[in-house]
């Protein structure tokens, strides 16, 4: 039988998905009140359920967009999704609910962002991979495995006198982060956003904050879960590149990691081709390839929203030059049907 999530069962939920091997921080329930909350999108949390035992899950995400489609999504904002299923049964009656509803609502497409392929005969788009490492438990031996130019760079924010610190909120956070990503061209996600993460996850969400001096350099939210850490969302204010903050930056995750014992470092997800994949390379970090599934319904191909499609290259450059104050302001509109 498949139901759909309600609150009085997010504790069976999440720990059907803390047991299960194949599920991720992203399969969590508590992605389903963060979108509630920070975009207002449809949410449809399915679970497989026999003999009162949940069997299997999907979270998706209904968004509707006049600018960018109409899609559902497992998971809109997260880089992986999916089914995770404790039985094949399971399995095939989430899928054929996540395409009947596909159909029910009219989408465009139905896309599953998986980590390993599931079904051949469906098609999925060769774009994004993911860079995920095992780390030593010594500190000293994680900085000799990043390659010797890489770590010249992290050696060099060291001598700079950068320092790390956690954050208790996101302040900091946003106003790196949200400079960098308008000087990406990318419009920026709502404040209100980061500050729900925060909350929900609690521990699980960490902001780590680079310093030089007292002033602001970068800052990157970490998800922790099980025993991997997740930096997913970061950036770094101008004065980072001259003091290789993003290199120290990074580096200061795994430290910390390693000293809270974590055995994974997830680098994420990036496209093949761009400026990060490069970036994750030089760390020795090799790259997965990531299985995102379609179901078409009314699309004929597969989507093709991201910024190396040359039809956005005009928005793009237009984008980098406005103003932060005035980027942060409309920034939001556009950032929340970016799913």
């Amino acid at each position: 039988m498949i139901k759909t999530l309600d609150r009085e069962n997010y504790s069976r939920w999440d720990s059907f998905v803390d047991a299960a091997a194949e599920a991720t921080f992203f399969h969590q329930s508590g992605w389903k009140e963060i979108i509630d909350k920070a975009f207002g999108h449809k949410t449809y949390f399915l679970y497989a359920e026999d003999n009162n035992r949940i069997t299997g899950v999907l979270p998706l995400v209904h968004v509707k967009s006049p600018l960018f489609g109409n899609a559902l999504l497992s998971s809109a904002f997260c880089v992986y999704g999916g089914i995770v299923a404790s039985d094949e049964p399971a399995y095939a009656a989430l899928d054929q609910e996540a395409c009947r509803l596909a159909e029910a609502l009219g989408v465009d497409y139905l896309e599953m962002r998986n980590r390993v392929r599931k079904y051949p005969d469906k098609p999925y788009k060769e774009l994004y991979v993911t860079f995920r490492k095992a780390l030593d438990p010594e500190v000293e031996k994680n900085l000799l495995a990043i390659p010797r130019k890489q770590r010249a760079m992290v050696r060099k924010g060291i001598e700079a006198g950068l320092t790390s610190v956690i954050d208790s909120d996101v302040e900091r956070f946003y106003q790196a982060y949200s400079e960098s990503v308008r000087n990406l061209g990318t419009p920026v996600f709502p404040k209100k956003y980061f500050q729900i993460i925060k909350d929900v996850f609690a521990d699980q969400c960490e902001i780590l904050t680079v310093e030089h001096q007292g002033q602001l350099v970068g800052s990157v939210m970490n998800f922790y879960y099980r025993d991997e850490v997740l930096p997913y969302y970061g950036g770094g204010t101008a004065k980072a590149r001259d003091v290789k903050g993003n290199d120290f930056m990074y580096w200061e995750v795994m430290r910390r990691a390693v000293e809270k014992g974590i055995k994974i470092f997830d680098y994420g997800r990036s496209k093949v081709g761009t400026g990060s994949y490069s970036f994750k390379k030089n760390w020795g970090f090799q790259p997965e390839p990531l299985f995102y599934e379609f179901h078409l319904v009314k699309s004929d191909t597969m989507p093709d929203i991201n910024p190396l499609n040359p039809k956005y290259q005009l928005f793009i450059a237009a984008w980098k030059r406005l103003p932060l104050a005035v980027s942060q302001m409309i920034g939001p509109w556009l950032a929340k049907d970016l799913g």
